[in-house]
């Protein structure tokens, strides 16, 4: 099996890591690395040299390698590129993207949706969503204390007592506990809110307060999402994030809706009453934003607000980021990579559920 590694020409993380090449090469395949794929990592081609991978144009990753890995979707030219028979990994995202499908099903080949990997106990060592999701809560709070004009923690100095910032977090999955720790760890108080009540134990094992609207509908089907919720529930939750915001000096919002925009938890009225000098991260950015004023893969100050929208934080950590998207891809080729060859079992719920394109057949159902 000839497996291609490619750059990211926009990310500074690359997919598979040096360490991993060789159980690749262990497991009797050989490897393609396009030159530099792993440099903005700190990943030298000299490293994956002696790992024993081969050191390659983009052409030649495209056009012969059998299974290609990426974590951002390459361009339709480039899909034309590759085998007829090829195996193609990367982050579709079908329920954003409405076309992709049509696309790979026109290339004709089998494309395997990392994003689409089931968030159930068995395929927890392969999702990528919440490695990534980790990365970025942690440096959503290094990023709002960069920007914050004042200190995170209670000090008291010979010059007076400064009392300990005060951080509210939107949605407590992945991405929002670890913003909690982290703030935690840098000594804020911290506040937390999201609509499923199984976070809030786990917000109080982190030493924050859980805000809560009674009457909020709760989907565990809904894979770590946020789902949608009814008039009266919004409107609850609209008032007390306004009380909470007003009072805050930093907001970090993680809310997601799968498939649709991210519902806006923060007007632009919270954002005019919030203390001047305060920041938000909205880690929400890609699909919309939580907050009203948010810009996409930008840095505004608006009502004397920092908002920060940049779209992906965990790419700004690309060692920890590659090492983790490296590993969690590892574990996923165990269910279908034996022995140099792909088997594809599309009686396991993970191989259905996240191969959306097999030989051209469109497989994913939106």
């Amino acid at each position: 099996m000839q497996i291609g590694i490619l750059k990211e020409p926009e990310d500074k993380r690359v997919s598979i890591i040096p360490d991993s090449v060789k159980l690749l090469i262990d497991a009797q395949n050989s490897v393609y690395v396009e030159k530099s794929a792993g440099e903005e990592a700190f990943y030298a081609d000299s490293d994956y040299k002696d790992k024993g991978a081969e050191i390659v144009s983009r052409e030649d990753v495209l056009s012969k390698s059998d299974l290609i890995i990426s974590i951002s979707p390459i361009s339709k030219s480039e899909l034309g590129k590759l085998k007829k028979s090829a195996v193609y990994i990367s982050s579709f995202q079908p329920f954003v993207d409405e076309k992709i499908t049509a696309v790979l099903s026109e290339v004709g080949i089998t494309a395997l949706s990392l994003d689409m990997i089931p968030r159930i106990t068995l395929a927890q060592s392969m999702d990528i969503l919440s490695s990534m999701a980790s990365i970025s809560g942690y440096k959503a709070v290094l990023m709002a204390g960069e920007y914050l004009p004042r200190y995170f923690p209670m000090l008291t100095t010979a010059a007076g007592s400064i009392p300990p910032a005060k951080i509210l977090v939107l949605g407590a999955g992945v991405a929002g506990l670890q913003a909690i720790a982290t703030a935690r760890r840098l000594g804020a108080m911290v506040e937390a809110f999201d609509t499923r009540l199984a976070a809030k134990e786990e917000v109080h094992s982190l030493g924050a307060k859980f805000v809560e609207v009674e009457g909020a509908k709760d989907d565990k089907a809904a894979g770590g999402y946020a789902v949608e919720q009814t008039d009266d529930y919004k409107a609850k939750q609209k008032q007390l994030i306004a009380d909470h915001a007003a009072k805050s000096d930093v907001i970090i919002t993680t809310a997601l809706l799968r498939g649709k925009p991210a519902p806006e938890l923060i007007t632009e009225e919270m954002v005019k009453n919030m203390k001047p000098g305060s920041v938000i991260v909205d880690l929400a950015a890609i699909t919309g934003g939580n907050c009203a004023l948010t810009e996409a893969d930008k840095i505004v100050e608006k009502h004397h607000v920092t908002i920060i929208g940049l779209k992906d934080l965990s790419a700004t950590v690309p060692l920890h980021a590659s090492q983790l998207y490296s590993k969690n891809i590892m574990n996923y080729l165990k269910i279908f990579l034996k022995e140099g060859q792909i088997e594809l079992d599309f009686e396991d719920e993970i191989t259905k559920s996240s191969c959306i394109v097999h030989n051209g057949e469109i497989k994913y159902k939106s």
